[in-house]
């Protein structure tokens, strides 16, 4: 058969079971099948095309995408498949683009079991009415799927194909599904999550020191514990693990949902988050207890992220108190775009290669930094608590009164000494004026040591009274939704915030905070956060 022709392979869902019960590799059987039946009718073929990417929509099957482009333009008279259902069997707009490229281009399309002409008038309806029929199957088939996944999942059966942290993925002895079992070291990183984001880290006294996502990414990252992807902590990976309830002994089936929407003509896919979701008892056993999870769900409500609100004069929470740490520029706001649906901060350096970050992840890190810090500061103030400092007073001044004391006798006695005949005038004279001016000093000390104690109280009370306005702004900051309040709160208790980032995230990990800040806080402390 003279022409040039090519091959299209695509696994199916019925292919990928079938590997899965070691039924052998799908493309290399069908291309052997599909080479056979191209030799018999005399066919040479030119090229063959590999789906390897699984995709609903053409759109995101690039072999299909670049097989189309050449049908319509005429290059090949025939492609060789194993079922038309290979081509298309998404939505319906995607059969309709497949169908038009074949019968426009008057390409055939041959299989196994019969070869289609689109010039043919019965080949053309058969052709479509199969498009019809497989669409259809596909549909009943992902329906009788997810209704399978929501009854194992209602029944405590692991449906994802990954077993999160902490868990290994086991089939279920005599009964179809899976379930998970602990791996008792990965579970004491998950206890430690918990535990550090709960209760917080402990100090060397015993106190508890608060810590959020950021902190305990530092502290695994210290302790070299390394997450399943390898490399670095990200606050993001810490929050999947604090909600997720499957450490609880619960199964979670479909939180995440996957909403079509139509941009420029194309389809795109948007993830989002599903409250409504399935959570049922699961068979495996738990690694937190309920308690714990809930407190640290009433945490993360707390401090959750609030997107910027629309119609408000000023839409930067973070303006006038970011600077460029590499060319000391005032950073500005990068509102969102078609590139990016998040507002940034950058630097508006013209040469500065300072890397800007998503304005909601810098808010949080600096959050989470000041209650790291105050809990800290809060610490310092403990240890040199009032009762601290006139204890500390109060023996340096009974030290001061008992040299008084001995130095007025001291001065008493001179005077008994030169009635006796033991001093001189001049020795008398002498010795007199020297006690009497240590004296002086002394009373002088005790004055001044009454002063700094009243003053270092007075310091101490206003600092005890500031700390609880300090704490009400950042616990309660992530319920603020006025971009100009928050703004007004982060100028209240900060001076100035130097940032620096020179990593460009990878894709897909947007929400990494590996950015460096310096933040110079407005209550006295000695030292400036870094974090």
């Amino acid at each position: 058969m003279n022409g040039k022709y090519c091959l299209y392979l695509r696994k199916s869902r019925a292919d990928r079971d079938a590997e899965a019960r070691g039924e052998g590799e799908t493309l290399a059987r069908h291309e052997q099948t599909l080479r056979a039946l191209a030799g018999k009718m005399g066919i040479e073929i030119s090229a063959v095309y590999k789906e390897i990417v699984s995709g609903e929509t053409i759109y995101s099957r690039p072999e299909i995408t670049k097989l189309l482009h050449e049908v319509e333009n005429g290059i090949w008279d025939g492609v060789i498949v194993m079922e038309i259902e290979r081509l298309a069997r998404g939505a319906t707009i995607d059969q309709g683009i497949v169908a038009q490229a074949f019968q426009l281009s008057g390409t055939k399309i041959i299989t196994p079991l019969k070869t289609y002409d689109p010039e043919n008038e019965f080949d053309e309806e058969y052709f479509e009415f199969g498009l019809f029929m497989s669409r259809r199957e596909y549909k009943t088939i992902n329906r009788r799927i997810q209704n399978g996944r929501k009854a194992a999942a209602n029944e405590g059966r692991y449906i994802a194909s990954v077993a999160p942290l902490g868990y290994r993925r086991i089939k279920l002895k005599n009964d179809k599904g899976w379930s998970l079992e602990i791996i008792p070291g990965q579970a004491e990183i998950i206890r430690l999550v918990f535990d550090l984001y709960v209760n917080g880290q402990r100090n060397p006294d015993g106190s508890r020191s608060k810590t959020g996502t950021s902190k305990i990414c530092q502290i695994l990252d210290n302790l070299n514990i390394k997450p399943v992807s390898g490399g670095k902590w990200s606050p993001a990976s810490i929050r999947d693990i604090l909600h997720n309830p499957v450490y609880t002994g619960k199964i979670r089936w479909g939180y995440i949902k996957y909403e079509k929407l139509t941009q420029n003509g194309s389809v795109t896919t948007k993830r989002i988050k599903n409250n409504n979701c399935i959570i049922s008892q699961g068979l495996h056993k738990a690694i937190i207890d309920e308690e714990t999870f809930n407190k640290a769900q009433e945490l993360l409500k707390l401090h959750r992220k609030l997107s910027i609100p629309s119609g408000k004069k000023l839409k930067n929470p973070l303006a006038g108190l970011v600077y460029c740490k590499k060319c000391g520029h005032l950073m500005t706001r990068l509102a969102p775009s078609s590139k990016t649906q998040y507002a940034a901060l950058k630097c508006p350096g013209r040469y500065c290669d300072n890397i800007s970050a998503p304005v909601g992840i810098i808010e949080e890190k600096i959050i989470y930094s000041l209650e790291i810090w105050l809990a800290d500061y809060k610490l310092n103030i403990q240890k040199n608590e009032i009762k601290n400092i006139s204890k500390t007073y109060k023996n340096s001044y009974t030290t001061l009164e008992k040299e008084a004391v001995t130095l007025k006798s001291q001065y008493e006695k001179t005077f008994d000494l030169l009635e006796r005949g033991i001093y001189d005038d001049k020795t008398f004279l002498d010795r007199n004026k020297l006690i009497k001016s240590k004296i002086e000093e002394c009373n002088m000390a005790m004055d001044k040591l009454m002063e700094l104690e009243k003053k270092e109280k007075h310091m101490l009370s206003v600092e005890n009274n500031f700390i609880p306005v300090v704490k009400n702004i950042v616990d309660g900051y992530g319920t603020i939704k006025d971009i100009s309040m928050k703004n007004k709160l982060l100028k209240a208790i900060i001076k100035r915030i130097e940032y620096i980032k020179e990593t460009k995230n990878t894709r897909g990990k947007r929400d990494n905070d590996n950015f460096s800040l310096i933040i110079y806080p407005i209550i006295p402390y000695k030292n400036n956060i870094r974090i």
